[in-house]
């Protein structure tokens, strides 16, 4: 429990550091710009990191950062050491000035320790794919990437479209677009929504179970033990699927039902029975330690052998677990039936107690339906587009444009862009360490997966990059503001709204991206616009220097760290069990 204290510290300290590291690119053009001063723009900046926190429902990266390493290499050392690396990584490039990614130490950080990990305890031939996840990994290096790409491409269109004569023209390419954006933000939210749906019915984790037995098959064809197991989760597989094709149609409709109405409906409809009583059941041994045994499983004999055992026998909670939803029975009933199939510590007596009358699995599916709600997101573009519409006809029709009206017009709306990108970089970076967090949880038992985040990680860590930002990255902000390109107030406008589109598009996609290389790759777009020779592209190649470099160099010096951490553990400290589990004869 200790340790697990000191990784949260560490993880909200990492995202402080990342709130000072990454200010300069929520405010450094709208300080070299001159629209706020320095100290203004850091309190901007860190308001509005902090009100990511009401728009982003769906916490899609922190959810990918907590999967980048397979659980069975996620200990508490692995993520103590990765958090250390990516701390000193971040501190040594701001100390320099160097606008390298914060995103990536902490994902370099987190992959090299559980390799090293890994390798110590399977050997230096154990393959590294089965150790980090390599599409999250392989997604995160092609960002690298596409991030800056994709910041150009948008910053040089908004530039080009705002530059144009006729504004009527350019309002209709505004409406065109906003229309295209809105629609592929409605295509995100239904994905995500009925990929949440399957996974509370368990399809993918039975897809998983199926495609491994059949694996195993390969090799033993005439397991008997093997070919039953297949036959079970087959059934389970066929179940859940039945279930969620008649949920489908609810949530296809879900912008004129809303998420209680379909949770309504399919309680009503009996189609939560079967997944209340699986997920009631992990809850009720869940309270019982069921998780801090399976995470010290893989390191302790003792807890491996009692692991076994609580697997195999509390699946027998159901059956009384049922009778008790069904009504047949009553709370003191259940408990004693509970007991007598695998005991309750007496510690423990009260939260599972807990758990089986606060148990709402109608509630619990109508939340998992409104994480993928992304209406503030598209509300959001609609409404900033018709206020850039407003404003062009605005000063263009109504007011004789002059070039002091046109500078002031986006002088202000600079204003609105640096919101926007901060947003943007709260809700990708604080997810970032949320994900750290959820990782660690999970490893010390104290959470069953991602899902089960308690609302405390990300009102913690929005916190904790909103102060960052107000202490401000002022070596940064020179890099980014003037020394790529000269910014001037339209510029500015069309780099940060840029960086902003391009945070909120990945971040539907749930892919880690660096802010730095997205508003980097938005600042060389909009001074490409004016010509190529005004990218001083010295200093820009330098950056991808550094930018390619992180994820390595932050994975070696977490792998080292590991290595220090572990000789410490070992020579130092010892791993008593925690708790005393007792079976009854």
């Amino acid at each position: 429990m200790t340790l697990l204290i000191v990784i949260i510290a560490l993880a909200l300290i990492f995202d402080y550091i990342n709130g000072f590291h990454d200010a300069a690119n929520s405010i450094a053009t709208v300080v070299s710009t001159k629209v706020l001063t320095p100290f203004q723009a850091v309190l901007w900046a860190a308001l509005f990191n902090t009100v990511a926190f009401w728009i982003f429902k769906d916490h899609a990266v922190a959810n990918s950062i907590s999967k980048t390493v397979y659980k069975d290499f996620i200990t508490l050392p692995v993520i103590f050491s990765g958090l250390l690396a990516a701390i000193f990584w971040n501190l040594l490039t701001w100390w320099y000035g160097i606008p390298s990614s914060s995103s990536h130490t902490l994902i370099g950080g987190f992959a090299g320790a559980a390799i090293a990990h890994a390798l110590m305890i399977k050997g230096i031939d154990y393959s590294w794919a089965k150790i980090v996840d390599a599409d999250t990994i392989l997604k995160t290096i092609l960002f690298i990437f596409l991030a800056p790409i994709i910041g150009i491409i948008i910053s040089v269109f908004i530039t080009v479209v705002t530059i144009m004569r006729n504004v009527w023209i350019r309002l209709c390419i505004i409406s065109v677009v906003t229309l295209a954006t809105v629609l592929m933000f409605d295509h995100f939210e239904a994905s995500k929504m009925n990929e949440n749906v399957q996974k509370f019915y368990g399809i993918d984790k039975y897809k998983k179970e199926v495609a491994n037995i059949k694996e195993e098959l390969k090799t033993n064809k005439s397991d008997t033990t093997l070919l039953a197991n297949l036959a079970i989760n087959e059934e389970k597989l066929a179940k859940a699927t039945a279930f969620y094709e008649q949920i489908k149609p609810s949530i296809e409709n879900f912008d004129q039902l809303g998420a209680d109405s379909i949770a309504a409906m399919a309680s009503t409809n009996g189609w939560l029975k079967t997944v209340a009583i699986s997920r009631l059941k992990d809850e009720v041994r869940n309270a019982n330690d069921f998780l801090v045994l399976e995470a010290m499983a893989p390191e302790n004999k003792d807890a491996k052998a009692e692991y076994t055992i609580a697997k195999t026998t509390t699946e027998g909670y159901k059956a009384p677990l049922k009778l008790y939803l069904e009504g047949a029975i009553d709370l003191d009933s259940t408990l004693i039936l509970v007991n007598s199939i695998y005991p309750i510590q007496s510690k423990n007596s009260d939260k599972v107690k807990a758990k089986i009358t606060k148990f709402n699995i109608e509630k619990t599916f109508s939340s998992e339906i409104d994480k993928a709600d992304n209406s503030m997101i598209v509300y959001g573009i609609i409404g900033s587009s018709i206020l850039f519409m407003l404003v062009y006809i605005y000063v263009e029709k109504i007011k004789t444009p002059t070039a002091r009206s046109v500078a002031y017009m986006f002088k202000k709306l600079q204003l609105f862009s640096s919101a926007a990108f901060s947003i943007g970089h709260g809700g990708n970076d604080a997810q970032k360490v949320m994900g750290i967090i959820g990782a660690a949880l999970i490893a010390s038992g104290s959470i069953q997966d991602f899902g089960q985040l308690p609302n405390w990680v990300p009102v913690a860590c929005y916190l904790a990059i909103g102060l960052g930002t107000m202490s401000g990255g002022w070596k940064i902000i020179k890099t980014m503001g003037s020394r790529i390109t000269k910014v001037t107030p339209l510029e500015g406008v069309a780099a940060e709204t840029a960086g902003a589109f391009t945070l909120f598009f990945t971040g539907q996609m749930g892919i880690p991206v660096s802010t730095t290389h997205t508003i980097t790759g938005s600042i060389i777009g909009v001074g490409a616009t004016k010509r190529l020779s005004a990218v001083r592209w010295g200093v820009t190649t330098n950056l991808l220097w550094a930018w390619v470099l992180t994820i390595p160099v932050s994975g070696v010096l977490a792998a080292i760290t590991y290595f220090i951490v572990s000789y410490f553990t070992k020579c130092v400290l010892k791993h008593p069990l925690p708790f005393q589990y007792y079976r009854q004869s």
